[in-house]
């Protein structure tokens, strides 16, 4: 015992004397060299955590993938009109690539980088990601692999930045996720499940509602400062589950599946007034913020995600089901309403009365109730077949109301006035893709010629008001002739607007709906079939 002291003494006096003299050595070395060897250590900190970083996920078995490439048109007109599109698509991304590559969008006219505050302060390439996955289904495989190469060098999010965590969600999450299954390349996943992680802290909350932003360095979070009462936002915390329940399928971790299944625990519990969900929650309380329901902007995907957790489990998560079909019962008793003009159209609900007003976000769901028709309660599948096509047809005439057949960013049902913006600040059309997705699920799902038709005129609009030699820009005023461009071009165009205008042209057998459910930023995840995965059997998941 002693003998052992008496080691451990000389031990530490050894290394007390040995740290004497290296501090003696360093004290005779001048600044620049002291500065040299600091900034080594910092280098060997930083390799060894990346090689941390590239540590392998488990290996899962891929669900069956089918139809990620095809769906080439017989037809030489639709062809024509499909490689339109790719090129349009390749405008876009050649310009971004020349003159704001690495940035997270682009000005086309004035030919540099662009950003907004969901992204923070950092440059996270925001574009590549979320143009990866139509890239890959259009076959540009040199330009994804040029994405790829800066996604694999330059993506860091370990950056003091904070984000918005449903924008970053919906666009990076969703858009490596989707990259990963289509193209089987690793390093998509393992950048997802980095970013994943840099996220959980958001939801460090009394309720486990997240915030709405998060610091991706401190892991700090709060909510935006003009939401009700500091209440999170219902279409943002409600728009985590798919790329959610991915992440614990990909990482056998069940953390991301608990998180997003705690708030659905959650939202069932609470009283809804009228049925309806109130787009506001405080994340300290648990409580409704303002009455104020919509199915446009603040609450538009929490909808589209009860129904699309549904399909992704290949339609066993009845719960998800029942909670959709209870809400759409509320949505139509309450919110839907028809024109004096025949026009069916989906108001919002505002302090105890209906405001007759439609925003183009709202057009979206159109689609989703075309594609929750089989399956929905008391076999009223025709009913929301016939909805679905009234909402598209609604959306098209305010298109068609317009000076530039492009739509606005809302539009009212009042008195004269019918699907016609009437407020300057809603006359601009922003490259939005929601009226020309709904296009895209009705020909899927009734292959009548119309939405082909109706797509093709917002292609052409797009292409003659909207783009400018540096990209395509947005318009501020599409009852103009002559529009003022807004100068943007923003990610979910490449993401969302030409992958649903490619889709419309394409054959459907090109990532068919019964074994892929689009997020709501048009990233392709595929379905859970249960025959094919472990999430059923990963007791972890379970």
């Amino acid at each position: 015992m002693r003998e052992e002291e008496e080691r451990l003494r000389n031990k530490i006096r050894a290394d007390h004397e040995k740290a004497l003299e290296e501090a003696k050595e360093k004290l005779k070395k001048s600044r620049e060299e002291i500065r040299a060897e600091i900034q080594t250590e910092k280098n060997k900190v930083v390799q060894e955590m990346k090689i941390r970083e590239k540590k392998p996920l488990p290996a899962v078995p891929i669900p069956n993938l089918i139809g990620t490439h095809g769906g080439d048109p017989e037809d030489n007109d639709l062809r024509e009109k499909r490689d339109k599109i790719k090129e349009m698509m390749k405008h876009a991304w050649d310009n971004y690539r020349i003159y704001g590559w690495g940035h997270n969008e682009l000005r086309p006219i004035a030919r540099k980088g662009h950003s907004t505050n969901i992204f923070g302060t950092s440059q996270m390439g925001a574009t590549i990601v979320d143009a990866l996955d139509t890239l890959y289904i259009m076959g540009l495989h040199d330009e994804f692999r040029d994405g790829q190469k800066w996604i694999e060098n330059n993506l860091d999010f370990s950056v003091n930045s904070e984000v918005s965590v449903f924008e970053v969600n919906i666009r990076f999450i969703g858009g490596l996720l989707a990259a990963y299954y289509l193209s089987g390349e690793e390093i998509f996943k393992i950048k997802a499940v980095q970013l994943a992680e840099k996220l959980l802290p958001a939801f460090n909350t009394p309720t486990g509602i997240p915030w709405a932003m998060v610091n991706l360095k401190s892991g700090v979070g709060r909510n935006w400062g003009w939401a009700s009462a500091g209440s999170s936002i219902l279409a943002e915390f409600g728009t985590l589950h798919m790329e959610f329940v991915h992440l614990s399928y990909l990482t056998g971790n069940p953390i991301y599946y608990k998180k997003v299944m705690h708030i659905r625990k959650l939202l069932q519990r609470m009283d809804r007034p009228n049925g309806l969900y109130p787009n506001y929650l405080n994340p300290r309380t648990g409580r409704w913020g303002q009455y104020h329901t919509s199915v446009g902007g603040l609450g538009d995907s929490f909808y589209e995600y009860l129904l699309k957790a549904w399909l992704m489990s290949d339609k066993t998560d009845h719960e998800a089901r029942k909670m959709y079909d209870d809400a759409i019962e509320a949505i139509e008793k309450h919110l839907i309403r028809k024109s004096r003009g025949g026009l069916t159209f989906i108001g919002e609900w505002k302090n105890g009365h209906l405001e007759k007003k439609m925003g183009h976000l709202a057009c979206f769901a159109g689609g989703m109730f075309v594609l929750g028709a089989d399956g929905s309660k008391m076999d009223k599948a025709g009913h929301y077949l016939e909805l679905g096509a009234e909402i598209a047809r609604t959306c098209h005439e305010s298109y068609d109301r317009t000076a530039l057949k492009l739509g606005p960013e809302s539009f009212k049902f009042d008195g004269a006035v019918e699907a016609v913006a009437v407020r300057q600040a809603e006359k601009y059309y922003i490259l939005r893709p929601e009226v020309i997705e709904t296009y895209w699920y009705l020909w899927r799902f009734t292959h009548d010629p119309r939405y082909r038709e109706w797509g093709w005129e917002a292609a052409l609009a797009i292409e003659k008001y909207c783009r400018v030699s540096g990209g395509f820009s947005g318009v501020k005023d599409v009852y103009s002739s002559t529009p003022t461009h807004d100068d943007v071009q923003q990610s979910f165009f490449l993401a969302e607007t030409l992958k649903y205008l490619y889709l419309l042209f394409s054959g459907d057998d090109l990532l068919p709906l019964d074994h892929w459910v689009f997020n709501t930023e048009a990233h392709p995840l595929p379905v859970l079939h249960l025959a094919n995965t472990t999430l059923s059997r990963n007791p972890a998941v379970r």
